[in-house]
């Protein structure tokens, strides 16, 4: 489904990722663990399309296609979801009137019918109670005075509703307690542990995996994925720390 290949990527005129190379097929979630500045957030955000990401090497191919041509408009409406590790506030704008904009705005891309503002809701009321919201959140400004355990919620939330094939999702433990890290674990299991669909999952701990069971974990250090495995590598990690691991 993704087709990374010997990806090199600067910030700032910075090299970042220094030959990055991964496949990630349908039904597949990949762990993708590394000591901080190892490139983990570059490699999400060049996803993505961020601006200030600028690749100088290498290809990105989404179901054959390449990623790295489109807008980052264009990714989300081909499948692709980003899940930030800081998520953002947006004063003014309501949770539900982001969500469904977001969503009608991606379905018009692929010509697909509009949601109702009454199927809306009730997608919206699923996701929601899936991840132990309330609807009065919902209806607050995206972001705006949650928690961080708020907002990851808020994103998982998102995800349901916009029902991607792949999703990129940068430490989305962040900043959980451990009733929270359960409920975003199930919640990435229930929404994307599917034969269609796939994530890359970014993480600095095991705690996480031993939730939502990565297929293969990969540890990225220095701009490129030095070790691979399967979930038993990320309990190495977790006793060895990366010196061991990725030296």
């Amino acid at each position: 489904m993704l087709n990374i290949e010997n990806l090199h990527a600067t910030v700032d005129g910075k090299a970042i990722l220094n030959g990055l190379t991964l496949d990630v097929g349908a039904g597949e979630i990949h762990a993708i663990m590394g000591p901080n500045g190892a490139g983990k957030s570059t490699l999400a955000y060049v996803l993505g399309g961020r601006p200030g990401y600028d690749v100088t090497e290498g290809r990105v191919l989404f179901d054959g296609k390449d990623l790295l041509a489109m807008a980052a408009d264009e990714r989300a409406a081909a499948g692709l979801f980003l899940g930030f590790q800081y998520p953002v506030e947006i004063p003014g704008v309501s949770n539900l009137q982001f969500l469904r904009t977001a969503l009608n705005a991606q379905r018009r891309v692929r010509g697909e019918a509009e949601v109702s503002a009454g199927d809306f809701l009730r997608m919206a009321r699923e996701q929601a109670e899936g991840l132990d919201m309330s609807m009065d959140m919902l209806k607050r400004p995206v972001n705006v005075g949650f928690s961080g355990g708020e907002k990851k919620r808020n994103e998982m939330v998102q995800m349901g509703i916009i029902d991607p094939r792949f999703a990129v999702l940068d430490e989305t433990d962040s900043g959980l307690d451990i009733d929270a890290l359960r409920v975003v674990g199930e919640g990435i299991n229930r929404i994307m542990r599917r034969s269609d669909k796939a994530v890359l999952l970014i993480t600095h701990y095991q705690r996480l995996l031993d939730i939502v069971a990565p297929d293969h974990v990969h540890v990225l250090a220095e701009g490129r994925i030095v070790r691979s495995g399967g979930p038993e590598l990320a309990h190495a990690l977790e006793r060895e720390g990366y010196g061991a691991i990725a030296a």
